[in-house]
C-alpha cells in the first residue's frame, strides 16, 4: 500500500488522492499499487492491505475486501474490526469528523508503521515507504532487544522516531489514542483431550480451506515437521487443484529433513520441489534479503525463505506454511523456561533473565558486547516481556502468549509477509489464524507440553492424516548451518564486514568481542555462528536502510 500523510498536506508531492487533512501518496514502482475504497455515502475513505478469510454478511461478496470494509464501516464504525477475520492493515478516514483510524489485524499478519515530521504524520504498511520522513537515529533500547531476541519486539522499531502499531489495536488521530479491540486471554476449558483435538481439527480445516486460492494451484513450504506436514495434508485433502511442496537442504555434508518431507510429498502425491542452498548463496544473498525486511531479523532462515519463495513464485501465487505450531501448541523451546521455574534458585536467574537467555542469542553478552556508554544508557530500561511474565495465567500459557504476541508478530509473521511479498507471493499461515490462536488459550497446558511430550492436542487432531514417523519424530527445527558457515566459508568476509572501522555497528559494539567470536575463542556451546549471523544481518540492514 502507499504512504498516507495526515496533517497539513497541501504542499506534498506525489499525491494520488487528497482531502482536507489526508493525502495518499504514490509509492515506489517496485511495490504494489494502492486500492482506495469509498463507503456508499463517501463519508469514509479506506485504504490498506487486506485479505479477508471470511466475507462479511450481508455485503456484496463480489466486491473487493476493501470495498466490503468501507461499506461495513459506514454501518458499524470501529466495531467493524471485531467482525473481520483475516490479515489486514487499515487506514480509514472519516471525512465528516476529520478523524483518521489505523488498525492492524489481531495476530499481526500485516504491519503498520508511523512517524511524525513537524505537523504531519506519515503512515505506511512497510518501513521503506517511510524512509524519506524519519531521522536515522537508532533506538538504543531496540538495539539491545534485537541483540537479545534477533528481532525488535513491541511498538519500538530500530529507528528512534518510528513506531509500529501493535496487533489487535487501533490508533486514532489527531488525539493519538491507541485502543485494543482484540486481546489474547487465557480461558482454559477443562474438557478431555479428545474434545479439544476435535475442535482444533475443525478449526484447522476451516482455516486451511479458506486459505486456498479458488481454482488455482497452491504451494506449501514443507520441512517435514509436524506443523508443515499438517498444513500439507489438510491442503491436499481440501483442495482440488495441484499442490506444490517446497523443501530445502544445504548440501551433502549437512544434516537435512528430506526423508520426512519426501515421505509426506510421496503420501499425498504433491508436486515436490527440492532446493539446495549453498554456503556461497547464503552469504551473497543476505544483503538482498535483509533489504526487504522492515526491521532487522537475525533468524538464519531469512535467506532460505527468500530463495524458496523465488522458486515457488515460478509456479504459484499463494503459499501456505506451518508457522505457529510451536507458539500455539507447545513446542519444545519452552522447556528451558519450565525447568528454570522449577529450579530457578539453583540457576540463579530470575524469570526475565531466564526468558532472555532462552533465545540463545546475545543476552548474557550485552555488558561486554555493547560499548560501555551504550550499556549504561540501556541496562536499566525495562523489557516489554516483564508484564506478561508476571501475569496470573498458567506459566506455560504465559510463555506461549509471549511467543505469539512478540516472536509471532515481530519475527515470524513479519518475515513471512516481507519475504513472500518481495517475490510476488502471498504467504498465509493457517496455524496463526486468530481463531486457532484463541483456541490455543482454551486448551489445558498439559495437552500442549508435558515433560518431553509436545503438541499432544495437535498430534491427536491430525493423527489420521500423518504417518507415525512424522507424529512421533522429535522436534529438531530447520537447522541452518551458520556455525559451519562462519568457521569454514565466511570468516574472511565476516571479518572484513564486522571488524571494519567504518562498519555501521562499530559506534555501538565492541569489535574485540566480535573478533573473539570470529576466531571461535571459548565457544563451549557452539553458539558463536548464530550470534555472528545476527550481527551480520544487523550490519547489512543498517547499511541498506
Amino acid at each position: 500500500m502507499s504512504t498516507l500523510a495526515y496533517g497539513k498536506t497541501e504542499n506534498l508531492t506525489g499525491v494520488k488522492w487528497q482531502d482536507e487533512k489526508v493525502a495518499i501518496l504514490t509509492i515506489p514502482a517496485n511495490l504494489r499499487s494502492t486500492e482506495i475504497a469509498f463507503s456508499p455515502s463517501e463519508r469514509f475513505v479506506v485504504t490498506g492491505e487486506v485479505w479477508l478469510r471470511e466475507k462479511l454478511s450481508p455485503f456484496n461478496h463480489s466486491a473487493s475486501d476493501l470495498q466490503i470494509i468501507a461499506h461495513a464501516w459506514e454501518q458499524w464504525g470501529v466495531e467493524t474490526l471485531t467482525k473481520l477475520v483475516g490479515m489486514f492493515t487499515l487506514m480509514v478516514w472519516d471525512r465528516q469528523k476529520q478523524v483518521l483510524y489505523l488498525a492492524r489485524d489481531p495476530v499481526g499478519s500485516r504491519t503498520i508503521y508511523y512517524t511524525r515530521q513537524g505537523n504531519i504524520y506519515y503512515l505506511a504498511s512497510d518501513m521503506r515507504s517511510l524512509s524519506p520522513y524519519h531521522s536515522r537515529y537508532l533506538d538504543l533500547v531496540a538495539l539491545r532487544d534485537y541483540l537479545c531476541c534477533a528481532f525488535v519486539p513491541g511498538s519500538r522499531t530500530m529507528w528512534q522516531d518510528v513506531s509500529e502499531l501493535r496487533p489487535g489495536t487501533v490508533l486514532t488521530l489527531p488525539d493519538e489514542r491507541i485502543e485494543t479491540y482484540w486481546s489474547l486471554q487465557e480461558s482454559i476449558k477443562d474438557y478431555p483431550l479428545e474434545w479439544h483435538s476435535k475442535k482444533l481439527r475443525n478449526l484447522l480445516e476451516e482455516a486451511v480451506q479458506d486459505s486456498l486460492p479458488q481454482q488455482e494451484a497452491v504451494g506449501v513450504f514443507l520441512s517435514g515437521g509436524l506443523d508443515s506436514s499438517t498444513i500439507t495434508a489438510l491442503a491436499c485433502k481440501l483442495h482440488s487443484e495441484p499442490i506444490h511442496t517446497y523443501s530445502i537442504h544445504f548440501g551433502k555434508t549437512c544434516p537435512n529433513e528430506l526423508e520426512f518431507s519426501g515421505l509426506i510429498a510421496q503420501q499425498y502425491k504433491t508436486k515436490h520441489h527440492i532446493l539446495e542452498i549453498t554456503f556461497d548463496q547464503m552469504w551473497k544473498r543476505l544483503p538482498e534479503t535483509i533489504g526487504y525486511l522492515d526491521d532487522p531479523i537475525g533468524d538464519p532462515l531469512t535467506v532460505p525463505n527468500l530463495l524458496l519463495g523465488k522458486l515457488a513464485a515460478e509456479s504459484i501465487g499463494v503459499v501456505l506454511n506451518g508457522e505457529g505450531g510451536d507458539p500455539c501448541f507447545g513446542g519444545p523451546k519452552n522447556q528451558p523456561m519450565l525447568i528454570n521455574q522449577l529450579y530457578g534458585e539453583m540457576s540463579g536467574y530470575d524469570q526475565l533473565q531466564a526468558y532472555l537467555i532462552s533465545f540463545k542469542k546475545c543476552a548474557s553478552d550485552l555488558p561486554q558486547l555493547l560499548k560501555a556508554e551504550i550499556w549504561d544508557k540501556v541496562q536499566n530500561e525495562p523489557y516489554i516481556f516483564s508484564e506478561e511474565l508476571d501475569s496470573t495465567a498458567s506459566y506455560l500459557n504465559r510463555l506461549m502468549s509471549l511467543n505469539i504476541k512478540y516472536k509471532g508478530a515481530d519475527q515470524i509473521l513479519t518475515k513471512v509477509n516481507n519475504l513472500t511479498k518481495a517475490v510476488g507471493l502471498q504467504g498465509r499461515s493457517p496455524l496463526f489464524d486468530a481463531k486457532v490462536v484463541e483456541l490455543s488459550m482454551q486448551i489445558p497446558p498439559h495437552y500442549k507440553l508435558s515433560g518431553v511430550q509436545e503438541k499432544a492436542v495437535l498430534k491427536q487432531a491430525v493423527a489420521d492424516l500423518l504417518p507415525e514417523k512424522i507424529l512421533n519424530r522429535p522436534k529438531s527445527g530447520m537447522m541452518v548451518p551458520v556455525q559451519l558457515g562462519f568457521r569454514s566459508h565466511w570468516q574472511k568476509q565476516a571479518k572484513a564486514l564486522l571488524l571494519n572501522r567504518h562498519a555501521v555497528i562499530s559506534p555501538y559494539l565492541n569489535q574485540s568481542v566480535i573478533k573473539d567470536w570470529l576466531n571461535y575463542q571459548g565457544d563451549t556451546w557452539d553458539r558463536y555462528g548464530v550470534k555472528l549471523w545476527l550481527l551480520t544481518s544487523l550490519e547489512y540492514w543498517l547499511q541498506t536502510h
